[in-house]
């Protein structure tokens, strides 16, 4: 086993519930309580993670102990939808635009499309698309050519 994984799943995935970071969110999550995480990569960071969680009204204590029982992804969304305090359907619809109308600082932007050999033309703007080359970059590296 690796301690080294990079999580792939997308922000711009939603599970049955909707809720579009929360797949990746449990991925991050779980990886790190198994101690599996790439060491670049937060379990719950304050980025999406924290928006998701404040977005549907999750305690991130709570979930982050839920997280540590190793749950899989179909038992995550039952746990949420027995605790989230916001999980209606507009609750979710202002979290969800709020995670696609994301976008990076400049500085980001560029440092992002820098590290993945992509000329930055001002096309790429939200974090949702950059975070996922940001990722396959980082996959690429750690696993790939580390292989």
């Amino acid at each position: 086993m690796t301690n080294n994984i990079v999580p792939t799943i997308s922000s711009g995935i939603k599970g049955p519930l909707g809720v579009l970071h929360l797949p990746r969110l449990w991925q991050k999550a779980s990886l790190d309580a198994a101690g599996l995480l790439h060491s670049d990569y937060p379990g719950c960071g304050q980025g999406y993670d924290q928006m998701v969680l404040d977005g549907i009204g999750i305690d991130r204590d709570a979930f982050l102990a839920f997280i540590a029982t190793k749950p899989t992804y179909v038992e995550t969304e039952t746990w949420i939808s027995a605790n989230a305090t916001k999980l209606d359907a507009d609750s979710i619809a202002a979290l969800n635009a709020s995670i696609i109308g994301y976008n990076h600082k400049d500085e980001t932007r560029a440092a992002i499309l820098a590290a993945v050999g992509m000329p930055d033309e001002g096309k790429i703007l939200d974090a949702i698309n950059l975070n996922n080359l940001d990722d396959w970059g980082s996959f690429h590296a750690s696993v790939i050519m580390c292989a």
